[in-house]
């Protein structure tokens, strides 16, 4: 009943706007990863992100453009790298203070060899000595992704008739399930790791009546593919970080890395 309210209410109002429904983690949880940070700072950050009250060290995030997943994210999908995003989610909970190792690290080199040829004015103040050190590294992976997966076209006619399949065709849902994983630098240890997933589902109401019939609003009515991965690795933050917020140090009798407890033969 509640998904043929929501189309009750978009076939309303399609003539004005485009209907969209953004899942994040629970069917009611809309997200969006908006707004700004600045030092411990926010403005317009989501108000499901989970928020720390005070850092827990610094924080790089590398992302793996050999991957399986990054090619398909930027060939299939067609979006770019998913840093920046995971940079503003990551200061906006004030869990980390991030630091740049990725394309900036070239310029902010580039400075510091300009300051050695003698081209900068005096006191610019380059100097060794001055970079932070990454304490964390993030690393993020989409592990799937799925455009119009739902099959609720059949479904719909069948309960409600051929008008309401006709309408239902035009809902497209796109799933995506990502993971974080958070690495301490100076051991090598996995500190944590943390999936997420999330549903867009967007409404196409014209297209699906007036299928065949010219009409072609379907680049009016989609909603970016972009929107369902931002949401899931929101996700992925959230659970990362509430792990975090309960994290207790995995011992090992004899200590880290000195042969473990599960022996072999021949050892």
């Amino acid at each position: 009943m509640r998904l043929m309210q929501l189309i009750a209410i978009c076939t309303t109002t399609l003539f004005l706007s485009g209907c969209a429904s953004m899942q994040l983690g629970s069917p009611s949880a809309s997200t969006a990863a908006t707004g700004a940070a600045a030092g411990a700072t926010s403005q317009g950050a989501n108000p499901q992100l989970e928020h720390c009250a005070r850092p827990l060290g610094t924080l790089a995030i590398h992302e793996d453009r050999g991957s399986d997943w990054y090619y398909t994210l930027t060939t299939d999908w067609h979006l770019g790298s998913t840093v920046p995003v995971l940079k503003l989610l990551a200061q906006q909970s004030n869990c980390f203070v991030v630091v740049e190792r990725g394309r900036g690290m070239s310029d902010i080199m580039r400075e510091r060899r300009l300051m050695r040829s003698g081209e900068l004015r005096r006191g610019s103040n380059f100097h060794k000595g001055q970079l932070v050190a990454a304490d964390y590294t993030l690393i993020p992976s989409i592990t799937f992704s799925a455009k119009n997966t739902s099959g609720i076209k059949g479904l719909v006619g069948a309960l409600f008739g051929h008008t309401a399949a006709a309408i239902a065709g035009g809902i497209k849902t796109s799933d995506a399930s990502t993971v974080l994983t958070l690495i301490d630098n100076r051991s090598g240890v996995q500190i944590a790791a943390a999936s997420g997933s999330a549903r867009n589902i967007d409404f196409d109401l014209l297209g699906g009546i007036f299928h065949g019939g010219g009409v072609g609003l379907g680049a009016y009515t989609n909603t970016p593919e972009g929107k369902v991965i931002v949401a899931a690795f929101t996700d992925s933050m959230n659970k990362l970080i509430r792990a975090l917020k309960h994290y207790r140090m995995q011992r090992v009798k004899g200590g880290l890395g000195t042969g473990g407890s599960l022996k072999v033969q021949g050892e």
